[in-house]
């Protein structure tokens, strides 16, 4: 399974969870702004991506065989990472240090993993120090831990959803704020969530 590992500016991975997912990663492609992060650990990425307005000088001569430089100014370096990635052909792609350090950054990449999953149908999965962020569009059974906290964001707020295995059901909830589906908790081993339109953000907290 080729689990490709997008490596963000952000707060770098130190929780057990995303650490071990990107020492143990066998592809990293890397944000320019976040490479001399990577090496100063001790990890080649396989690729840098993005517009190198950020990577230092002795960086790029250093990796010049494989920085892709995009310029496009229409989109930022995550997503320029993001479309590098599915030329790989992946099995599942997991983005790191895309939190952390300017909230602004951190809700913007966050809100990424909806337009993500339009363009792949590989599993996409954003991992902080603190958990994990999914994207739903479709009714679906999740996998988690009896009292594991988790968050629900609708981005519509005509979604309706109809859930199982949450201790606070979200059966008559009407998502007019971003709130309204957040600090809840596994009652069983999984969730089910029936989505009756549009796109949730799951969050689950390890």
């Amino acid at each position: 399974m080729k689990n490709i590992v997008i490596l963000a500016d952000g707060e770098f991975p130190t929780n057990p969870v995303p650490a071990g997912i990107l020492e143990s990663a066998e592809i990293v492609v890397c944000c320019d702004g976040a490479a001399a992060r990577l090496t100063a650990h001790h990890i080649t990425p396989y690729a840098i991506v993005g517009d190198m307005d950020s990577l230092q000088p002795e960086i790029q001569r250093k990796f010049s065989k494989i920085i892709h430089k995009n310029s496009d100014q229409e989109t930022n370096d995550l997503t320029k990472a993001f479309e590098y990635s599915l030329t790989l052909s992946p099995d599942k792609i997991s983005i790191l240090g895309a939190a952390g350090l300017r909230e602004d950054h951190t809700i913007g990449n966050i809100s990424l993993i909806a337009q993500y999953i339009e363009m792949t149908c590989v599993p996409v999965e954003l991992y902080t120090n603190y958990g994990k962020f999914i994207c739903a569009d479709k009714s679906a059974v999740f996998p988690t831990e009896k009292g594991k906290q988790i968050s629900i964001f609708a981005l519509d707020p005509r979604t309706r959803i109809i859930s199982a295995g949450l201790k606070y059901p979200l059966n008559n909830v009407i998502f007019d704020s971003w709130w309204k589906g957040t600090l809840n908790e596994a009652s069983d081993d999984s969730i089910m969530l029936n989505i009756n339109f549009g796109k949730v953000i799951i969050f689950f907290a390890y």
